[in-house]
């Protein structure tokens, strides 16, 4: 058999391109911007941390973690059900009047047993998210709206049963309720502990299930979801009750940690929650997130604010300059890193 020219291998000079080099570049250079985007705030949170413990004598203190890591996890909750409906491209504006309304009822059921004060807010909450999601998946709303009105609504319930704020509903020391809230399992608050078992559900959910993966899909590109198969209105719903159920839920735990239910909670809490999911790399625009990230955001945000507080001299409403400005580089450079990866 003979081997005809066409046939034979073809060699390339090694003195000559090969054509590999720029491929290369721009993937590693893409790698990178992605590992920026999603570890960033992790990179800061550690820089911020190792400044305050040389810096202040009490910021890493046993009692001071402690103190943050508790008050940190009823917004940690709720920024866990707001990624969601952020990689969906959605916006949840009514999570402060939920969480605040998950206390009050939780702190009104412990008077039936814990298994009322724990099932009620979840419960009700969640059917206000279920209606949210109808509302913008089926009747095609914009979610700023619906959810600004859910904001008003859950804050008018929340006034109706306690009598515009007159009454004020306790939990009884020594309770179940109470223990859960403000008790401790090896050294950290069981709110803490909660917490992280939710936050590790939801990374499993959002990465290895299907359901996740259509939240991906919705977020991307509704349309190509839809052509795909994939269950647009379905997921929608589904990230919005799941967002209402976690505010429920974080404030019937707050409730349990201050040992009643405080009706003036929850005020500007949807902007913490968001500002902790886009610090955390989930872009606003949707179709990418990390539910890790939105828990590095979480304390981030409450180490700045307790380092305001080391301060001392500076006013609280620093806190929220600080917060501010910092939210606006990191949605500035998402939108550099962006548009940097789309030119790759």
């Amino acid at each position: 058999m003979t081997v005809t020219k066409a046939d034979a291998p073809v060699t390339t000079a090694s003195n000559e391109p090969t054509g590999e080099t720029e491929p290369v570049g721009s993937a590693r250079s893409e790698r990178l911007s992605a590992l920026i985007q999603q570890h960033g705030a992790l990179a800061v949170l550690v820089l911020v941390s190792l400044v305050a413990s040389f810096s202040f004598d009490a910021f890493a203190t046993g009692d001071n973690i402690g103190n943050m890591a508790t008050s940190s996890a009823f917004l940690a909750i709720v920024a866990l059900g707001m990624t969601f409906v952020i990689i969906t491209g959605g916006i949840d504006l009514s999570v402060g009047s939920l969480f605040a309304l998950g206390g009050v009822l939780a702190a009104w059921g412990s008077r039936h047993g814990t298994l009322v004060a724990l099932l009620l807010p979840p419960a009700v909450c969640g059917l206000i998210g279920v209606v949210n999601g109808l509302l913008v998946a089926r009747s095609r709303l914009a979610p700023f709206i619906v959810t600004l009105a859910a904001m008003l609504g859950a804050r008018g319930l929340l006034l109706a049963i306690t009598d515009e704020g007159a009454d004020t509903f306790l939990i009884g020391k020594g309770s179940f309720l109470a223990e859960l809230g403000q008790g401790t399992t090896l050294g950290l608050g069981n709110p803490v502990w909660i917490t992280l078992a939710l936050f590790v559900v939801g990374a499993v959910v959002l990465r290895r299930t299907r359901f996740g993966q259509h939240v991906y899909a919705v977020g991307g590109n509704e349309d190509a979801a839809a052509l795909m198969g994939a269950p647009v209105a379905r997921t929608k719903i589904l990230v919005y009750t799941l967002s209402g159920l976690l505010a429920g839920l974080a404030g019937a735990l707050n409730a349990a940690w201050l040992a009643s239910g405080v009706t003036i909670l929850g005020n500007g809490m949807e902007l913490e929650a968001i500002s902790a999911v886009v610090i955390g790399g989930t872009l606003l625009s949707g179709g990418l997130g990390y539910v890790s990230g939105s828990l590095v955001g979480v304390l981030l945000l409450k180490v700045i604010q307790n380092v305001i507080n080391q301060i001392g001299s500076l006013d609280s409403s620093y806190q929220q300059v600080v917060s501010g400005g910092f939210l606006a580089v990191v949605v500035i450079a998402q939108t550099w890193l962006g548009r940097r990866r789309q030119l790759m």
